[in-house]
C-alpha cells in the first residue's frame, strides 16, 4: 500500500510526464496538419522550439520559428528566441545574398529558419545557454514580421518603468521574466485542478459575475441595466454562490473565480483578481485544512524545493501579541515582548498612563544589533512611519558597547528597573529597543509595522534578515467573529457575515457578541495572507439573528440566501486562495500585477486600452443614465 504522501508523488509524476507527453504530441499533430494540407500552410511548421535542441540533435534538419534576439558580424549570426528558449543560427557564404536584408532586420522581428544543425567549434560553446553547444546553419530563412521601433528595450538587465511597460504590455510578455511568471502560474492551475477533480471528486462550477449587492465587506463595482434604476454588482468573491451549491447538494464545488473589488490598488491587491474557490458539505475545520495542505503540496513547482506538512498552526492572539499582526512572517525572529509588569512602577507618565487598567500594555521590540546598523536619520523615519498607523508615543533606547542605557527616558527608571528591563529583554551590546505603550493590540500594532520595517532597512544594508529561499506556511486560526467598527458604533464581521463561530462560544453570540471566536482559518505565506476561508453558518435562524441583532443589517438583500438555508441545507465550508498573490511570492515579483497576463495600473486603470474610458450620451441613456460633471 502506498502511503498519501508517496500516492500524490506518484501522482504529480505521471502528470508531469503526461505533460510532457502531450507537448509532444500537439506538436506533431501540427506538423502532419501542415503536411497533409490542411490548416495554415503559409509557412513550413517548426519541428523544435529554440530552447530544445542539443548535441543528441546534431545532423537533424529542423525548422525554427521566434524572434530576433541579437545579431552580430553583419548578419552572420543570430540569436533566434521563442518562449523556451534561444537558438544561434549561422548563414554560411553560400547565403550571403541573404545578409543584406537580416543586417538591416529590426530586432524582434518576426523570423523563420530552416536548416542543420550541427555543434559549435571547439571553443566557442556558450555555457549559459542551453543550447550554447549547437548552433542551427541556416538552408532558408524568411522574415514573416518586421518589427518597427520599440519603446524600450527587451532585455532582463535594462530596468524599465512599470508605467511604460504595462501601457506596451504585449512586449513585456516577451520577456523571459513574464514569460517563467504566467507559466509557472499555468502549470500550478493545471496541478490544482488535477488534484481537486480527479484525486478528490470536486465540481469545477462556474458562478455568475453579474450579481447583486452584498451588504458589509469590500465595496463592490455596480454594473447598469437597461432596466430604468435597477443596477447589477460584480461580486467581490462568489461566497454566496458556493453556499447555494451546498445546499444543492454539489458537495464539492472549486472554481478559479473572478473577482471585484472597488478599492484603490497596491502592490499586493487589483481591482479584478484570481481566486481558487473551494467549499464543501459535511466538514469542518480541520478537514479544509488537510484538503488544502495536500493541494499545496500536489501543486508545488518542483524547483522551488519541498515543503512538509502539516504546517504550523498559530491562534489570532498569539499572533497578534508576539508579532503584531494577523499575517505573521516567521522567517525571522525579533518577536515583541510584553514588558508592563517591568515597567509599572515607573514615574513615566506616557506608560503609566496605560497601565492603569487590564486593557493596557508596554510593548517592546529588541533589533539584535540595531545600534550599529541604523544612524539617528534611520530611526527617526521609522518612527514617523510607524507613528502614521497609531497616534502613539514611541520611546527608543540604545544598549551601548559598553552596556548602558542610552534614552531621554533613563531619568524616569531606576536602576532596579533597568536591569529588570535587560534580564526580560536578554539585552546584547548595540541592541536597540522600541518601546510602545497603549489599549488593546494599538501597541502591538505599531511595533509590528516597526518589526517589517527594520528588517527591510537591515536587508537594504546587506544583512541577512528573511531567507528569500524558504517558504514559511502558518495557519492563523481562532480569530475574533467581530470586531468593533471603525467608525459608528456596533460591530462588524471579522471576516464576513456568513462565518459560524466556534462551537464553545456560540451562547455568547446572544450575551457578548464581541468576545466570540470564529471558525475562520488563514493560511499565511511569508508573512502575506494567501487565502482565508471558514466553517459557515448553515441555520437560517442564526444567520438571521447575526445579520439583524448583531451587524444591524437589513437581512432583506440576502433573503435568498435566507429561504435556501432554511430548505435542508448541510454543513459546510470553505475557503479562497488568492492565486495572484501565491503565484507571485513563489516567483519574487515585487507585484502582483507581475504575474497577471493584462493588470490594471496602481490608481485601477489600463495603460495599454486607456480603461475605464467615457461612453456616449446614446449609450447611457440605454441605462438610463446621465452624467451631471463634466468629463475631462
Amino acid at each position: 500500500m502506498f502511503s498519501k504522501h508517496k500516492f500524490l508523488s506518484v501522482c504529480n509524476e505521471l502528470l508531469r510526464k503526461s505533460t510532457s507527453i502531450n507537448t509532444k504530441f500537439l506538436r506533431n499533430v501540427q506538423t502532419n496538419r501542415c503536411k497533409t494540407g490542411t490548416g495554415n500552410t503559409s509557412f513550413t511548421p517548426r519541428t523544435h522550439t529554440c530552447g530544445e535542441l542539443r548535441l543528441t540533435d546534431v545532423g537533424k534538419q529542423v525548422h525554427l520559428c521566434g524572434w530576433l534576439q541579437y545579431q552580430r558580424m553583419g548578419g552572420l549570426f543570430l540569436i533566434l528566441r521563442d518562449w523556451e528558449g534561444m537558438t544561434q543560427v549561422v548563414i554560411p557564404s553560400s547565403k550571403v545574398h541573404k545578409l543584406d536584408e537580416i543586417s538591416t532586420t529590426a530586432y524582434e522581428s518576426v523570423i523563420e529558419v530552416t536548416g542543420t544543425v550541427s555543434s559549435r567549434p571547439t571553443g566557442q560553446e556558450n555555457q549559459t545557454m542551453p543550447t550554447g553547444s549547437i548552433e542551427v546553419t541556416v538552408d532558408d530563412l524568411t522574415i514573416l514580421n518586421t518589427c518597427q521601433a520599440l519603446p524600450f528595450e527587451l532585455r532582463d538587465f535594462h530596468e524599465v518603468k512599470e508605467s511604460l511597460r504595462m501601457e506596451h504590455r504585449y512586449l513585456d510578455l516577451r520577456t523571459q521574466r513574464m514569460q517563467n511568471n504566467l507559466r509557472l502560474r499555468s502549470k500550478m492551475v493545471m496541478k490544482m485542478r488535477e488534484f481537486l477533480c480527479n484525486l478528490h471528486g470536486f465540481v469545477d462550477v462556474e458562478t455568475p459575475t453579474l450579481f447583486r449587492r452584498t451588504p458589509g465587506g469590500a465595496k463592490e463595482f455596480v454594473v447598469p441595466s437597461r432596466h430604468p434604476g435597477k443596477f447589477y454588482s460584480l461580486p467581490q468573491s462568489p461566497q454566496q454562490f458556493k453556499q447555494l451549491l451546498m445546499v444543492g447538494g454539489l458537495d464539492r464545488y472549486f472554481q478559479i473565480a473572478r473577482c471585484y473589488r472597488d478599492e484603490g490598488s497596491k502592490p499586493d491587491r487589483q481591482p479584478e483578481f484570481t481566486q481558487v474557490d473551494i467549499e464543501m458539505s459535511f466538514v469542518d475545520r480541520e478537514g479544509v485544512i488537510q484538503l488544502v495542505e495536500e493541494l499545496v503540496q500536489f501543486s508545488w513547482p518542483e524547483e522551488k524545493g519541498e515543503i512538509t506538512t502539516p504546517f504550523p498552526r498559530m491562534t489570532y492572539k498569539d499572533a497578534m501579541r508576539q508579532y503584531g499582526v494577523d499575517k505573521p512572517d516567521t522567517r525571522f525572529d525579533m518577536r515583541l515582548k510584553d514588558v508592563s509588569d517591568v515597567l509599572r512602577g515607573s514615574n513615566f507618565k506616557p506608560f503609566t498612563d496605560h497601565l492603569d487598567d487590564n486593557s493596557g500594555s508596554v510593548q517592546a521590540l529588541r533589533i539584535p544589533n540595531g545600534s550599529r546598523h541604523m544612524s539617528n536619520k534611520d530611526v527617526d523615519s521609522l518612527k514617523q512611519n510607524a507613528s502614521s498607523l497609531r497616534d502613539l508615543n514611541i520611546v527608543i533606547m540604545r544598549f551601548t558597547e559598553e552596556r548602558q542605557w542610552k534614552s531621554g527616558i533613563i531619568k524616569h527608571l531606576s536602576e532596579k528597573e533597568l536591569e529588570a528591563l535587560e534580564l526580560e529583554l536578554g539585552v546584547c551590546p548595540n541592541d536597540l529597543i522600541f518601546l510602545v505603550a497603549g489599549k488593546s493590540y494599538d501597541p502591538h500594532e505599531t511595533l509590528g509595522k516597526l518589526r517589517l520595517d527594520c528588517a527591510e532597512l537591515l536587508e537594504s544594508k546587506g544583512k541577512d534578515i528573511r531567507d528569500k529561499e524558504n517558504f514559511n506556511f502558518l495557519w492563523v486560526v481562532d480569530f475574533p467573529l467581530f470586531l468593533p467598527k471603525e467608525e459608528g458604533e456596533g460591530l462588524e464581521s471579522a471576516h464576513h457575515p456568513f462565518t459560524a463561530c466556534h462551537p464553545q462560544d456560540r451562547q455568547l453570540l446572544y450575551s457578548d457578541a464581541e468576545k466570540v471566536r470564529s471558525q475562520h482559518y488563514d493560511l499565511v505565506l511569508n508573512g502575506n495572507e494567501i487565502g482565508g476561508g471558514s466553517i459557515r453558518i448553515h441555520d437560517a435562524k442564526l444567520q438571521r439573528f447575526v445579520l439583524e441583532k448583531i451587524l444591524q443589517e437589513n437581512p432583506s438583500e440576502l433573503e435568498h440566501l435566507l429561504t435556501a438555508l432554511d430548505m435542508g441545507c448541510p454543513p459546510h465550508g470553505g475557503i479562497a486562495l488568492g492565486l495572484d498573490r501565491y503565484v507571485s511570492l513563489l516567483c519574487d515579483a515585487k507585484s502582483i500585477r507581475d504575474v497577471i497576463a493584462f493588470p490594471k495600473s496602481h490608481d485601477g486603470k489600463d495603460p495599454m486600452s486607456k480603461a475605464p474610458a467615457t461612453v456616449s450620451n446614446e449609450d447611457l441613456a440605454q441605462y438610463h443614465i446621465k452624467v451631471n460633471s463634466p468629463v475631462t
